[in-house]
């Protein structure tokens, strides 16, 4: 095991399309709904500061987790601790030079952009930081929520627009919901080891049963308000504009919400055990697909008004 092996496992890289997808949808949305010129620099910047955000906050968990005694068996997606590669204070040490690499690229883009991006990348670096204390009482998915959809894609808008509007708000929600799903398939697996451990996450909140229907709402709401945002603007006269039809291609994915609803369902089977243990990881890849179809459906609608 090489020690560069040992510190991209730390940073547990199979999560970062919950970071990536909403700088990259809200990046496109900017440049196709938005009408701004695509600033290159400004993209790769935002997508490399939202990466490294995710890293260290994602590494100061893990440290967290440890010292609580909630991480201390090993899975096909731990990180470097448990698995006993690295020392909580190496970790903790690389996070916080990550917190500061990625404020910095934050920076850079605030004398870019504006100051309006400032309190947008605060609100996000003071979330992440905070992520540890916050996931253990219960706001672990509002976290997750703000950081990796609502910030990220709102963000992104700003470095290319360098305007205010609630457009990448609103319509990267369908996206942030799936993000919690994430960490809530993760914490619903974890429900045994986390209870009586001084931690609160919304899955010992909602016991087994309310865990899967929770999770349901999730996987599937996020593909039920893309259908809203596409029908209800064009019948009923609202503020909000329509989401462009060829969103509607989010629906090639519901094979695969499917399939993770099945392993959900039989999260008890003695078949299979893995399944189950990898919902977090399987959730993290639907939702890499998810956020590739909304961006290519914007594209979509780009070239056909191009026509």
């Amino acid at each position: 095991m090489t020690r560069l092996k040992k510190w991209l496992i730390a940073g547990r890289p199979w999560a970062l399309p919950a970071s990536t997808m909403p700088v990259l949808f809200g990046t496109s949305l900017a440049v196709v709904i938005g009408g701004a010129g695509l600033d290159v620099p400004g993209f790769l910047a935002a997508l490399l500061a939202m990466m490294t955000l995710h890293t260290a906050a994602n590494m100061l968990s893990d440290v967290f987790d440890f010292q609580r005694g909630l991480d201390r068996e090993v899975t096909p997606v731990s990180g470097a601790i448990v698995r006993g590669w690295l020392s909580p204070k190496q970790v903790a040490a690389g996070s916080i030079f990550l917190f500061a690499f990625g404020s910095v690229l934050g920076i850079v883009l605030v004398l870019r952009t504006g100051a309006v991006l400032f309190w947008i990348g605060a609100a996000g670096v003071a979330v992440g930081a905070s992520y540890g204390f916050l996931k253990s009482r219960a706001l672990g998915d509002l976290a997750v929520f703000l950081d990796f959809g609502i910030l990220g894609s709102l963000g992104a808008w700003v470095v290319q627009t360098k305007t205010l509007s609630w457009l990448p708000v609103v319509w990267a929600v369908p996206m942030a919901m799936l993000v919690i799903g994430i960490l809530h398939a993760n914490n619903w697996r974890d429900i045994v080891k986390d209870s009586g451990k001084e931690v609160i996450t919304m899955a010992c909140l909602l016991k087994d049963r309310g865990s899967l229907v929770y999770y349901g709402v999730l996987l599937f709401g996020s593909m039920i308000l893309i259908i809203l945002y596409v029908c209800v603007p064009r019948v009923v006269a609202i503020a909000l504009p329509a989401l462009p039809p060829t969103f509607l291609i989010v629906l090639i994915a519901l094979p695969k919400a499917l399939g993770l609803w099945k392993r959900a369902l039989n999260r008890h089977a003695p078949e299979k055990p893995l399944d189950f243990a990898v919902l977090d990881g399987a959730t993290a890849a639907y939702n890499l697909l998810f956020g590739l179809l909304c961006t290519a459906a914007l594209w979509l609608d780009f070239a056909l008004k191009k026509l």
